[in-house]
């Protein structure tokens, strides 16, 4: 017959409640769960703060999800596409208890927007304004830490024949040769009946530079030469844009 000892007794004991060091969104007020208010009122109802609790899935040791989105956001100062923008060893290094799982779901998330707002623009290439330009170059240049400059040539209803990439610089300037812009206008023959010029400031300094006009002006002057009308020269940065045309500087 085998003897229970004290020792075996306590071994026999129920076992204690796990420590988790991590808050879930199942530990939030039913009334408070994005998830349960997504299904109850529509994804469009929550807010930024819920969508990315949702993507993080759990908080950290006394921080609940929802908290942790919270302080990540105001950390970026609410804007997304600062967010957008950065590296996954940012996010990590940045925002405590946010891990590289959390890190690369959140810029998942962005992506698949980005792409999800590509298909519209691909869908509907013609130009009607600076807003039209700005939707399609956006992804291009919007986020990148160097300086690239780019046309987009117009048939003559103003659709979108092509996009061109023409230089790549450094943080604050790009070498743009004219002579190989209306080379490449050129080689579509007649196809082309203008182009616009766009291209991005890292800065997020939105205002164009004295070398910015001037090559505006000095493109816009040779092209009117070689009857390619240079429609707009547009420039991005991660918070918008900036059109010469809209501005009258055209």
């Amino acid at each position: 017959m085998s003897v229970i000892t004290s020792k075996t007794f306590l071994n026999m004991e129920s076992p204690q409640p796990e420590v988790r060091d991590y808050i879930l969104i199942e530990d939030i007020a039913p009334s408070d769960r994005p998830r349960e208010k997504a299904m109850r009122d529509g994804i469009g109802s929550l807010s930024t703060a819920e969508l990315v609790a949702i993507i993080f899935g759990n908080g950290m040791r006394g921080k609940s999800v929802l908290t942790m989105s919270q302080e990540l956001l105001r950390r970026y100062g609410s804007q997304l596409s600062d967010i957008a923008s950065r590296s996954v060893r940012e996010i990590v290094r940045d925002n405590p208890g946010v891990g590289p799982a959390k890190a690369i779901s959140l810029l998942a998330a962005f992506e698949l927007g980005m792409r999800c707002r590509d298909e519209e623009v691909e869908r509907k290439p013609v130009i009607k304004g600076s807003d039209t330009v700005y939707a399609l170059m956006r992804r291009q240049l919007q986020h990148i830490h160097h300086e690239e400059f780019w046309i987009v040539m117009l048939s003559r209803n103003n659709s979108v024949i092509d996009r061109v990439q023409i230089s790549s610089g450094g943080t604050a300037a790009t070498v743009v040769d004219p002579k190989i812009i209306f080379k490449r206008v050129m080689e579509r023959g007649d196809m082309v009946a203008g182009i616009i010029l766009v291209h991005n400031h890292p800065s997020g300094n939105l205002r164009p530079s004295q070398e910015d006009d001037a090559l505006t002006r000095r493109l816009r002057d040779g092209g009117a030469l070689l009857d390619i009308r240079v429609l707009d020269h547009i420039i991005i940065t991660h918070g918008g844009y900036f059109s010469y045309c809209d501005e009258g500087k055209m």
